[in-house]
């Protein structure tokens, strides 16, 4: 492998690393789930009704870490069939993901350390994921790659949150201990909009005729190439 080939690879492994404190925390609420854990004040919630948080987890297990791949440029090239069934894959795991996190942020009691704001900006934040999703899966079947590309990369930003989120908690943490109320809220905040951020201007430094020209054109799930 050549040296611009492992650079290629920084970034999906970078993702993953981003995503393993999450996807470990939520494998871990599975086995406290279906292995008979006693209920407390802070999981008596998730017991009560355990199907929406096991379909999130899940959902946004795999819609991070296989999406993931999807940000290995040479690896889409090499392999379009690969890339278009991982996004047959991830559409609908993304989906999952942010309707589940709806219902819970809707029908589940709010924790005490939430303040009631996060209420309605996980509503936005969960609302605009799924739709960045459902818009580049329409710009994918118009064979538009670029718009494709753009939104899959945002709801893809959207959906890494919780990744970052352990990055801009754990100062405080150290610090001060546990955030809560306004403090967690702009915490939380924080990392969406890093992650967002990031995603723009990751798309808007590649030239978008080359995105037309070189991509596999069936990719209903294609993500962001860092190039």
């Amino acid at each position: 492998m050549t040296s611009s080939a492992k650079r290629q690879w920084l970034v999906p492994i970078g993702l993953i690393i981003l995503s393993l404190v999450p996807v470990v925390a939520g494998a871990a609420r599975v086995a406290q789930l279906t292995g008979g854990a006693t209920v407390t004040s802070d999981n008596a919630r998730f017991f009560a009704s355990p199907v929406p948080v096991l379909v999130h987890i899940v959902g946004a297990s795999l819609y991070c870490l296989l999406g993931a791949l999807q940000f290995a440029p040479g690896f889409r090239r090499r392999r379009p069939g690969w890339h278009r069934l991982a996004g047959r894959l991830l559409v609908p795991c993304g989906l999952a993901a942010a309707l589940s996190g709806l219902w819970m942020t809707l029908f589940y009691p709010r924790p005490p350390i939430d303040d009631v704001l996060l209420t309605p900006i996980r509503l936005g934040f969960g609302s605009a994921m799924a739709c960045c999703i459902v818009l580049g899966l329409a710009a994918i079947r118009r064979r538009d790659i670029v718009r494709h590309r753009a939104w899959m990369t945002r709801g893809y930003a959207i959906g890494l949150g919780a990744g970052t989120q352990v990055l801009t908690h754990l100062p405080w943490m150290l610090l001060a201990g546990q955030p809560k109320g306004l403090t967690r809220v702009l915490l939380m905040v924080a990392a969406w909009v890093i992650n967002l951020a990031v995603a723009e201007w990751a798309l808007r430094r590649r030239p978008t005729n080359r995105a037309r020209t070189t991509e596999p054109a069936g990719a209903p799930a294609g993500v962001l190439a860092s190039r």
